[in-house]
């Protein structure tokens, strides 16, 4: 009798704790998708609505904001769903394809699209003129195509069963199944992955050792500064070099004697890097690189986890660890509008001129041209 009751004991305490960790799960899945939908829309309708913000960055941060839409409109219910039936799956196996490929899809585009918002960041800042010749509407469209054309020739293989694509219970959600190195191609995935997020920094890093190699050319703006780098500047000077960068063939941070002088062109969109312009640019590449730092911080304990069934046979991993590993992927999706309305203030203020209901006292609305 006293053992009967011990496992009648046992199993109601199980049963409890069950209970609640689902409940948790679900409570905290809940905030992540309301977070997620409500700041992602939020940053669309700004992006969309006001014209100040009709710029290369923005429109790859409004396709970032609609790929976390999608997959917290997508993926996330499921997972709920999944884990009311007690961490299984009660759909078809073409559904849980279709889930898993939607999942693996957007990874990939986030990682892909961090590192081409690298790049431009490095060019608007090293080669802003090029950048602001090139960087045009069209020209982001094209980068975002290819993005999406690159997340899905690495996300579709595995819906032919090169590798697997099938309902992980310890995860409670339909993702390629990570196994031993020598049981599918698992391996070359995450490689491919883990280069991505890799040479993403790497620019990163390449931008900051040019910001860093110039942060002594801030001249003062009533008397020319002479330095190795601009010779022609100066008393005495003739113009000709900088009549050279005007039409186009400077390279680098404007010259000092430039700085707060625009091109006299029909189209006022190609202009100088002046030295607000300079400082907005930088602005913006931290911005972003806090974004890109956040989703390598967020995703890095699922990446080891996925490692470690990779090279390691037996499947020891701690369940609570997997569960958090998962969960903060998730949370992924609702981290990007908090991050750029800290960081952007430009977003702030455009924030506060379409939403002034949402403030509490009336703020003085500062000059434009300062982020």
């Amino acid at each position: 009798m006293a053992n009967a009751s011990e496992v009648e004991e046992s199993n109601t305490s199980l049963q409890n704790y069950a209970f609640t960790s689902s409940a948790v799960k679900l409570a905290s899945l809940g905030l992540i998708i309301c977070i997620s939908l409500a700041g992602n829309l939020i940053l669309c309708f700004l992006v969309l609505r006001d014209r100040s913000l009709h710029r290369a960055p923005y429109y790859f941060l409004l396709d970032l904001c609609l790929a976390d839409i999608i997959r917290s409109f997508v993926c996330f219910p499921f997972v709920m769903i999944s884990i009311n039936s007690g961490s299984s799956w009660s759909y078809s196996i073409i559904s849980c394809k279709i889930i898993a490929f939607v999942a693996v899809l957007f990874c990939f585009h986030a990682a892909f699209m961090h590192f081409c918002i690298s790049v431009t960041r490095y060019m608007a800042i090293a080669h802003h003129r090029f950048y602001s010749k090139r960087m045009t509407l069209w020209t982001c469209v094209a980068v975002i195509c290819m993005v999406w054309i690159l997340s899905i020739a690495m996300a579709f293989p595995p819906v032919f069963d090169v590798g697997t694509y099938k309902f992980i219970r310890e995860e409670e959600q339909c993702i390629f199944e990570h196994r031993y190195v020598k049981a599918n191609d698992t391996l070359g995935f995450m490689l491919m992955l883990a280069v991505i997020i890799g040479t993403t920094h790497v620019v990163y890093l390449k931008m900051l050792f040019f910001v860093y190699d110039h942060r002594k050319m801030k001249p003062a703006q009533l008397i020319p500064a002479i330095s190795q780098n601009w010779t022609f500047h100066g008393p005495g000077a003739t113009g000709q070099a900088a009549a050279n960068w005007i039409a186009g063939f400077g390279r680098g941070p404007t010259p000092p004697t430039l700085v707060g002088i625009r091109q006299a062109t029909h189209n006022q969109n190609k202009r100088l890097l002046v030295l607000e312009e300079f400082k907005m640019e930088k602005r913006i590449g931290r911005m972003f690189y806090m974004i890109t730092l956040i989703f390598l911080l967020l995703w890095s304990p699922y990446i080891i986890a996925c490692y470690f069934r990779v090279f390691v046979k037996t499947n020891s991993i701690p369940q609570v660890y997997l569960t958090a590993a998962v969960w903060v992927t998730f949370a992924q999706a609702g981290v990007n509008p908090i991050l750029c309305f800290i960081l952007n203030k430009e977003l702030r203020i455009c924030f506060r001129t379409h939403f002034p209901c949402c403030l509490s006292t009336q703020t003085t609305m500062e000059p434009y041209y300062v982020i």
